[in-house]
């Protein structure tokens, strides 16, 4: 029987979750709304666009009623939740109506904080929150002449240029010395203050509210300095307060917020919370970016998928002004940590501030030139170390054009409230014709939220249509064997239990019957990720194929022998002498692994070499773990190596059986005399102080690349438990032939890191690459 999953609240949070568990499982829920607003879901964020003349109400619905109807959801609109009875598992509204639910989830958001000054009863004071506090607004305009907002956050702007659109004249009370103090440094905020002056908004600043004076209806302020300001109509934008009364009256653990935990999960069982009403780690969050990424993980916790677990969110804001362009995110403060960045350019009103602990990016302010809010937006919430170089280019003004846009990658998010790429919107625009951004809204959400990012869909859109966009994005076959996809090849045989390559071939409609050089070693390798259990299919894809000798054109053969952390010895060396000497094999040399190769070998010998070698193997051209350090380091280098060596023997005999997506070059280094060079790998170790610093994601080809600090390892056994979980969740994960690199740029280092941060995750991982390992070590070649 489908159980029943009640929401309280039809606003953003609630009905995102709900959209997100519908995507992952929609057979096994029961779903009702309940929603005290008499509105279907709606854009509570663009409510300052209909103030502002740029949206209609129709216009920010974000679910009509067919959605509803369409998914069978119930909704209770224009009704409200008054009690819980978690013993009955049953809810009570405040039309004497019962609800059973097994799962509830409580998404009530908050409610505007109305300042509790003498007069705040009278007419015309109005908050500024739902769709009715819109038209108040709206309707009282009307009969007014002169308007005063207090707050001088971003809702009080965004207010406050509505205001001055329906023809009033308009003053902004605050009660620090400048605007949106929570976002911005004073450099900024004066800038921003300026800006508003020249468009028509007054402010007071510094100013506290000791009374609304009037009789029945305001006619103006009172200050506790004394001073006063006459005012026809009074918008309280103050703040919000969570809506937590019915979760605290029926027994459930509050704070500030609703406390619950990172599965979203309050004190009592099957009762979960999400949205501006919760608390999580002692934050209420107030944006529409860390709700969602709560209705997320929720969504999954509730479909029973796998999740880490919500982590808490890196916040940013922009302005909903016209002719204002503001941005903001993480840490604009300075301490005795961070470094700062800041370029000011007065005679086009542009300010930036980029605030740097080490080489990372941990916040940034920018005003009047937001084209790189995207690109910093990534960068800090993916922990990038970031060049001299970038800083430099971010710091400079740019205007928007379709350079700017065509050097984004395709995996840099455009819009940060339904993390949604550049790539996805190509996709969509090139797949189903799309011609305008509401269409491209539509079918991707992006700008749909905070609708921060509409300016930049719309300069995407523009570029996309233009001759100067030659990006492509389809879903192409796995090859001209099929007409399916990779990702459908693999659901396929995970779905129908196919085991061997015919099995393939035949079930799913193959056009050749044995595929090709393509298809057969791509379908080889998801058969040995997908069944690592099955006798004979390690061994075939793992041993026989990628270890031992390998045959050259020439029909003679090459071997390397293995030498852990490319250490040999005396009694290795003298026994490699003696079989070069006796076999004449005359092509013998260092490969860049650091390894002995011996090439040439007829094929009469070969037998003979590997059994007087009495050595194991290394992988010769296959899609392996290639082992490269630095261990006797050149004249600039002294450095102790001993730990480096050791960690790289280590890592050697942990992972050199395994099959890997593409091949994989791990480099070691004691110190960071080398860090340029070893940075440029797949996988980088370098020792530090205060232990062992892991890059991943370099490239030395085709181009050269640097790797992105995964994080900093206290210890050698740290260091290769993450490492052995990096490189078997890629090997789970990532596509056939896909490197490293590709792979990050495709998953986002930030969820990698989610998942092998959490430590039973990464042990599950780390125990399934040592059962592939086990059965052949000490194996003889």
């Amino acid at each position: 029987m489908k159980q029943k999953l009640v929401v309280i609240g039809n606003g953003m949070a609630g009905v995102r979750c709900v959209e997100e568990i519908l995507k992952h499982n929609s057979q096994d829920f029961d779903v009702s709304i309940i929603g005290s607003e008499p509105h279907l879901n709606y854009n509570r964020i663009l409510l300052s666009s209909v103030l502002q003349g740029e949206a209609t109400f129709q216009d920010i619905t974000i679910n009509d009623i067919d959605w509803y109807e369409l998914n069978r959801i119930k909704l209770f609109s224009g009704e409200a939740a008054i009690k819980i009875d978690s013993h009955k598992k049953e809810i009570t509204t405040d039309q004497n109506r019962s609800l059973p639910y097994d799962k509830l989830i409580i998404a009530t958001g908050s409610s505007p904080f109305v300042l509790p000054v003498p007069g705040v009863e009278k007419n015309g004071v109005v908050t500024f929150r739902t769709i009715e506090d819109c038209k108040a607004i709206i309707e009282t305009s009307d009969k007014a002449k002169k308007a005063v907002v207090i707050g001088g956050g971003v809702l009080g702007l965004e207010a406050a240029r509505g205001l001055l659109n329906l023809g009033l004249d308009v003053k902004v009370v605050h009660n620090t010395d400048y605007l949106m103090q929570r976002q911005l440094d004073v450099t900024a905020s004066n800038m921003l203050r300026e800006k508003l002056e020249k468009q028509g908004i007054g402010f007071l600043l510094g100013k506290v509210t000791q009374e609304i004076v009037g009789d029945n209806k305001v006619e103006g302020l009172l200050f506790t300095d004394g001073s006063s300001i006459d005012a026809d109509l009074v918008v309280m934008a103050v703040g919000v307060i969570p809506n937590i009364e019915m979760a605290k009256t029926s027994g459930i653990l509050t704070d500030r917020g609703i406390v619950v935990n990172d599965f979203m999960e309050t004190s009592i069982s099957d009762i979960y919370a999400v949205g501006e009403c919760v608390q999580h780690n002692g934050v209420v969050y107030g944006l529409v970016k860390p709700l969602y990424e709560q209705g997320q993980v929720l969504a999954k916790h509730i479909c029973g998928l796998a999740e880490q677990g919500y982590k808490g969110s890196i916040l940013s804001t922009s302005l909903k002004v016209p002719g204002i362009d503001l941005f903001s995110v993480g840490e604009f403060d300075e301490d005795d940590t961070t470094k700062t960045l800041k370029m000011l350019n007065e005679m086009d009103e542009v300010y930036k501030k980029i605030v740097v602990r080490g080489d990372i990016i941990v916040g940034a302010v920018l005003f009047g030139d937001t084209n790189d809010q995207s690109r910093l937006l990534d960068l800090i919430v993916k922990r990038k170390h970031v060049s001299d170089e970038e800083k430099r280019k971010i710091l400079e003004s740019a205007n928007k054009d379709a350079s700017s846009i065509k050097s984004m990658k395709a995996s840099e998010i455009i819009c940060n409230c339904n993390g949604v790429s550049k790539g996805t919107i190509i996709e969509a625009v090139q797949q189903k014709g799309l011609t305008s951004v509401e269409q491209v809204k539509q079918c991707t959400k992006a700008s749909g939220s905070c609708g921060g990012c509409k300016s930049l869909v719309s300069d995407l859109l523009a570029y996309i249509h233009s001759d100067e966009c030659e990006e492509i994005f389809q879903q192409k076959s796995l090859c001209a064997c099929t007409s399916l996809t990779e990702d459908e090849v693999v659901l396929q045989i995970q779905q129908r239990n196919l085991s061997t390559l015919q099995d393939v071939f035949v079930e799913l409609g193959w056009k050749t019957k044995s595929g090709c050089s393509s298809c057969a070693p791509a379908i080889s390798y998801y058969l040995a990720m997908i069944y690592p259990d099955t006798d004979g299919l390690n061994e075939k894809f793992s041993v026989n194929e990628n270890i031992g000798a390998y045959l050259e054109k020439d029909g003679t053969y090459s071997v390397v022998p293995q030498m852990y952390g490319g250490m040999t010895n005396a009694a290795e060396f003298r026994r490699l002498a003696s079989i070069i000497e006796k076999f004449k094999i005359t092509n013998v040399g260092i490969t860049a692994e650091q390894r002995i190769q011996l090439k040439g070998i007829e094929k009469e010998h070969i037998q003979a070499v590997c059994s007087e070698l009495n050595m194991q193997l290394s992988p010769v051209r296959t899609n392996t773990i290639r082992h490269v350090n630095t261990c006797f380091g050149e004249q600039i280098c002294q450095c102790e190596n001993k730990h480096a060596l050791q960690l790289a023997i280590e890592l050697e005999k942990e992972t050199e059986y395994l099959l890997t997506p593409h091949r994989v070059v791990l480099g070691i280094s004691a110190c960071k005399h080398r860090e340029i060079d070893m940075i440029t790998k797949d996988i980088s170790i370098i020792g530090v102080n205060r232990g062992w610093e892991i890059y991943v994601g370099g490239s030395s080809n085709p181009s050269v690349k640097q790797g992105e600090l995964f994080t900093v390892a206290s210890n050698s056994q740290e260091a290769k438990q993450l490492i052995c979980g990096f490189v078997q969740y890629y090997r789970e994960t990532a596509n056939y032939l896909e490197q490293i690199g590709e792979w990050i740029e495709r998953v986002g280092l930030i969820h990698i890191r989610e998942v092998l941060f959490e430590d039973s995750l990464r042990d599950q991982l780390v125990e399934r690459l040592e059962a592939e390992v086990l059965p052949f070590v000490g194996k003889p070649v």
